[in-house]
């Protein structure tokens, strides 16, 4: 992985405190509205998580099948993030 690991893993671990105070909230009744703010606060970090990990994608991996003069390769590298953004349109 060519993100910053440490970055990377500071929000995961936000993340995963996040997804523990959620089970608790629901363990402990809380107010749905509540719930659902916490939730849609886990999803932003884990898109922005996701977009910095995308975009190292592209400045590396991408730049260098391209710049290394094999097809097959670039071809392949562009057919994975063309899943990728297809797999992104269905959520």
């Amino acid at each position: 992985m060519h993100a910053d690991k440490a970055k990377t893993i500071r929000k995961l671990k936000t993340v995963g405190g996040q997804i523990d105070g959620l089970i608790k909230m629901v363990e402990n009744d809380r107010y749905c509205i509540d719930i659902s703010n916490q939730l849609m606060a886990s999803i932003s970090i884990l898109k922005n998580i996701n977009k910095d990990v995308l975009s190292a994608h592209l400045n590396h991996c991408v730049y260098q099948a391209l710049e290394n003069d094999d097809p097959d390769d670039a071809k392949e590298k562009l057919k994975e993030i063309e899943d990728i953004i297809n797999k992104l349109n269905k959520i």
